[in-house]
């Protein structure tokens, strides 16, 4: 991550222990380069919004429990009436994106990226906070996982006709169509990565860098500029993810 936040400062006290342990796991991926201490703090950031997410998920569902209570809507605006909309809204796009039918069985998958991105996006709003989206590792993670499901629901639904739809329609156009579909599979959870990290790397440390010249005034216009770019960053990463997921299962004859 590019800035500072209390979670940093206090894996610093244990840098050695982490250093030494993150040998374990050896180099990067991307770029080939040995971990440090501070590799581990986007990861204990993302299993921080985890759990976050746990104790929301049993918060609402205890109020959803409560048959009686769960009907009544709430008076004031509450965690289980925005869960309600906001799980609602997406559910909504994916119809829009798919039928009814997929868009249901695809939802787990849909509103857990939603609330993940949502709730680590919201982060960037409280300076000194870690922001797990910030970090190209957990965005690219996000990618990844998308881009390996939707590749398994569509064989799932289509067999190997999936594969055989990316070598377009006419065989003799297929030793051309066939690799270009395939870079395109493969730029598609690097558009993701890339395009989530760093709108929210840069949000974040633009807060945190107005915050640091007055605490008060100056930060509100960058925080409300950032409450749009974390709906947006929401909303586009879910909108991509209904669509390749549509794209995939769709069967040929449609």
């Amino acid at each position: 991550m590019g800035h500072s936040s209390w979670l940093t400062l206090l894996l610093e006290y244990t840098k050695e222990t982490l250093n030494h342990n993150s040998q374990v796991i050896g180099n990067s991926f991307v770029g080939n380069h040995p971990p440090t201490w501070q590799s581990a703090e986007p990861i204990i950031a993302a299993f921080l919004v985890f759990l976050l997410l746990l104790f929301v998920g049993f918060n609402v569902k205890s109020k959803m429990a409560k048959t009686e209570e769960a009907v009544i809507p709430d008076d004031s605006l509450t965690l289980r009436t925005f869960m309600e909309a906001f799980l609602g809204y997406f559910y909504d796009l994916a119809k829009s994106v798919m039928d009814e039918k997929r868009a249901k069985k695809y939802f787990p998958i849909i509103a857990a990226s939603a609330c993940f991105i949502f709730f680590s996006n919201v982060l960037a709003l409280i300076p000194g906070m870690p922001v797990p989206t910030s970090s190209l590792s957990i965005t690219a993670g996000c990618a990844l996982v998308i881009f390996i499901a939707f590749n398994v629901y569509g064989i799932k639904e289509n067999g190997w006709d999936y594969l055989k739809h990316l070598a377009g329609p006419a065989w003799y156009l297929s030793w051309l169509i066939f690799p270009i579909e395939i870079i395109s599979l493969c730029v598609r959870p690097v558009t993701l990565a890339v395009r989530l990290m760093l709108n929210m790397a840069v949000d974040h440390l633009m807060l945190g860098m107005f915050a640091g010249l007055v605490a008060v005034l100056v930060p509100l216009p960058v925080m409300l500029l950032g409450c749009i770019v974390i709906v947006v960053q929401t909303l586009v990463f879910t909108l991509l993810t209904c669509i390749y997921i549509g794209l995939a299962t769709e069967h040929e004859a449609h």
